[in-house]
């Protein structure tokens, strides 16, 4: 070994057994706890391996800081200068020189270094650090490099991590040896301090941390999911924290050399408290970490399939994370660990961290590979295969960007895309503004939503953007350099003014052009959903915007960055898609059918007015259904049409199906086909006539079936009296008749219909019209019950006949004549 190292970790026990994997199968896995040196010590030691020669090693880390920092202890050790033999690159930043040969870089770089060189041709090995967090491009980036060993034999790949399931992994490549490092790892006490629901994850972990002080020494390490909550954490201790503690936040935007005060020693006799994201769960080293207080939450981008959009979500971490976490309190002495849940809600956490590859918009994946020549994901070896609906989703969007053809191969549209390290929606953006001479502009905005913070942390990317343009620093100098570079390649460099900012982040989010819908912050999406700005924001007031980015679940989005766009804008960017029509509704409380003109992108009313009504047939139809909703009794049925449709539902019941179905349920499936035809012309239910009706009746019960109805089933019962009286079809009880009984004198046999084959329910009324007797047995009723009926009846109309046998007494319907 040409290094000797200083100090001694525990990763060194199994140096040799790795080299003797690499020398051999060529591949390995690495599982390592925190604090057991891998990510330092690793890569200098395969700096001697006889295989290298003078080839490069590559190590790849999830985030910026990490990479930073992991080069700059290598190149520490080595007694170097960062960008001698250990180096680094970044998005924005790069140290490396041609004496370079260790190179640490985040996943997305190596993507676009792989996909540029295919051989990775001067690489001799490729380590990927942390890969537990199964990051997209960390996914991507071991599937193209064991694509790679395909074409050189020779290549070395390294996977370590520290909680990881090393079979599945050593599965993937081929069988590689599985090497476990025991680490080194002092006891970390475990409290838990169940949090209220009700209660802020700020004032919580702010509570925790006053707490966590006063139970032990050294510094305090405190997680929290995102920057926001870390500044509301901040001000709530600001104040209230003992002499000698300092503040300091840590999270991924936060400017290098703000990140780089919290990776180095406290000044003497100061005490320190770290309030950081997931940035800190691995990889760094942070001085005297004794205490660490966990939030239990993380925050991770969660894709829409639905919307098309990828949004910032906040969930429980995994146990493996927070095992993670709590093993930062003891990487140097004793520790404690303050966990702001309760113990028995652990079963209920994940195991692990889901993989980005299920969680997120796969667009730049499959450009990717496209790009790669596969155009079937299943082509290569991913440890989790991409969901199929998300990959049909990023096909059909890179299909509308012509960065695809029908059969998902790669355009020369795609590899312009593809030119740019930037999502295809952000890469077209820049190169479809350069005919127009505004990539300059396109491409600096690409890098602002690609870096929070740049600009300010305003809502209004055009504001921002003119911000940019103006400010100092060395993050500002390159985030603007690299944007010159992306708009060369768009073909122009020319300055453009911010007021184009809404109109250039159109083309990359046609689907999140949004209307105000209130003139007070709640705008629709094309895309159909809804999301709102606060009321005092000045983009509250804009007619439309572009929306960049949002956070929150559907119904309570709220809008994060967004650009004001014209009216203008929209008609000439999407005139192709703009649709322009007549749109008829059913107005249910009028109970009639408007028309209005509508000029449509998407889910925006660009224009609504009302017009008349010139689609008849459209009209008819609408209105039929329309009062099939409300109901079909609410049409203006005649006493004889609600007869027939009873007297049909009669023989449909007795006699089959051959008969139609008239029911009300049946109706209101089928009126835009029965009823329809019979309205056309009309536009509400006040001008449907009963003639209508009877039209439509017609046409469902056609002459010849009505003339067999009237024999199976009279409407009407000829009395012996000669009065001619209705037969109710429609009741509970089956055809019924009501008929006064003095009728009926005389009638020795029961009435019946359907050829004699059912009985009529007669309802025997006294002469004013009251029931006195129901009956389907009129002889037995003559027989029996008459004769104590009969007796009330005389005594209460005394002027009417009442024989004591009616079947030999005259019907008649009435009274007798006075003086008799």
């Amino acid at each position: 070994m040409r290094h000797a190292f200083a100090d001694t970790l525990p990763i060194d026990a199994v140096l040799p057994e790795l080299a003797a994997a690499l020398a051999g199968a060529g591949q390995a896995v690495l599982v390592a706890p925190p604090g057991a040196g891998k990510t330092t010590r690793v890569p200098l030691a395969l700096l001697d391996a006889p295989w290298r020669g003078d080839g490069r090693i590559i190590m790849m880390e999830p985030r910026r800081l990490a990479a930073r920092a992991a080069a700059t202890r290598m190149a520490g050790t080595l007694g170097q200068a960062v960008g001698e033999t250990v180096g680094y690159r970044v998005r924005l930043e790069a140290k490396v020189s041609a004496r370079t040969r260790i190179e640490v870089v985040t996943e997305g770089v190596f993507t676009r270094m792989i996909l540029a060189d295919p051989e990775l041709a001067g690489v001799a090995a490729v380590i990927f650090d942390e890969f537990h967090e199964r990051s997209l491009d960390a996914d991507l980036g071991l599937a193209l490099a064991r694509d790679a060993r395909e074409l050189r034999p020779d290549l070395r790949l390294v996977v370590m991590s520290a909680t990881l399931d090393g079979a599945r992994v050593s599965a993937l490549l081929a069988d590689a040896p599985v090497i476990v490092s025991e680490g080194r790892a002092f006891p970390v006490e475990t409290r838990y301090l169940s949090r209220d629901p009700d209660l802020r994850i700020e004032d919580a972990v702010a509570g925790a941390v006053r707490l966590a002080l006063g139970a032990g020494p050294g510094n305090c390490l405190a997680f929290l999911p995102g920057e926001a909550e870390i500044r509301r954490t901040a001000e709530r201790l600001t104040g209230t924290l003992p002499a000698g503690v300092e503040l300091l936040p840590l999270y991924g935007q936060l400017p290098p050399a703000e990140q780089d005060r919290a990776l180095r020693p406290p000044p003497d006799g100061m005490r320190r408290v770290v309030l950081a994201t997931a940035i800190a769960e691995t990889s760094l080293t942070l001085p005297d970490i004794r205490i660490v207080v966990d939030g239990g939450l993380r925050r991770a981008p969660a894709y829409e399939p639905a919307t098309g959009m990828s949004r910032l979500v906040t969930r429980p971490v995994s146990r493996a994370a927070a095992d993670q976490r709590r093993g930062r309190a003891g990487r140097t002495a004793p520790g404690l660990c303050f966990r702001l849940w309760h113990q028995g809600q652990e079963a209920a956490l994940d195991a692990y961290d889901r993989p980005e590859m299920l969680e997120a918009d796969l667009s730049g994946l499959v450009l990717d590979l496209a790009l790669w020549g596969v155009s079937d994901p299943g082509q290569l070896g991913f440890l989790d295969p991409p969901p199929a609906p998300a990959w049909a989703e990023a096909v059909d969007l890179l299909q509308r960007l012509d960065a695809l053809d029908a059969k998902g191969r790669i355009t020369p549209a795609g590899r312009d895309l593809q030119k740019l390290p930037l999502h295809p929606r952000l890469a077209h953006m820049v190169m479809a503004s350069g005919p127009e001479g505004a990539a300059d502009a396109a491409a600096q905005l690409a890098v602002l939503l690609g870096e929070r913070g740049l600009g300010g942390d305003g809502v209004d990317l055009g504001h921002r953007l003119d911000r940019m343009r103006g400010e100092r620093g060395q993050r500002a100098d390159a985030a603007r350099g690299m944007a010159a570079r992306w708009a060369r390649l768009a073909g122009t460099a020319k300055e453009s003014g911010s007021a184009l900012a809404g109109r250039l982040l159109a083309r990359a989010y046609p689907d999140r052009v949004a209307q105000n819908v209130d003139g007070r912050g709640r705008f629709r999406l094309a895309n159909g959903r809804q999301a709102s700005l606060d009321p005092a924001e000045a983009l509250a007031r804009a007619p439309f915007l572009v929306v960049a980015d949002l956070s929150g679940a559907a119904g309570d989005a709220r809008i994060r960055s967004a650009a004001a766009l014209s009216r203008e804008d929209i008609e000439q960017l999407f005139s192709h898609r703009i649709v322009d029509e007549t749109v008829l509704s059913f107005d249910a409380g009028a109970a009639a059918v408007r028309a209005r003109r509508q000029v449509r992108l998407d889910a925006l009313k660009l224009a609504d007015q009302p017009v008349a009504v010139e689609d008849i047939a459209g009209a008819a139809t609408l209105l039929a259904e329309g009062i099939a909703r409300l109901g079909i009794d609410r049409l203006p049925w005649t006493r004889d049409q609600l007869a027939l449709r009873a007297r049909i539902g009669f023989l449909r019941v007795t006699l089959g199906e051959d008969w139609p179905d008239l029911s009300d349920d049946a109706l209101e499936k089928t009126a835009a086909e029965w009823l329809a035809p019979f309205i056309a012309g009309r536009l509400s239910l006040g001008e449907i006539t009963a003639a209508d009706l009877g039209n439509a009746l017609d046409g469902l019960v056609p002459y010849g079936m009505r003339q067999e109805m009237e024999g199976l089933l009279p409407s009407h019962y000829d009395a012996p009296s000669g009065s001619r009286l209705p037969i109710e079809y429609g009741g509970e009880n089956g055809p019924t008749l009501s008929i006064r009984v003095q009728e009926l004198f005389g009638l020795d046999r029961h009435p019946a219909i359907a050829r004699g084959k059912v009985k009529l329910l007669l309802v025997l009324l006294s002469p004013a019209q009251r029931p006195i007797q129901t009956t389907r047995d009129l002889p037995g009723f003559w027989r029996g019950s008459w004769r104590d009926v009969v007796k009330d009846l005389k005594g209460r109309y005394p002027r009417h006949p009442w024989p004591d046998d009616p079947l030999v007494a005259p019907p008649t319907a009435r009274a007798k004549p006075r003086g008799t």
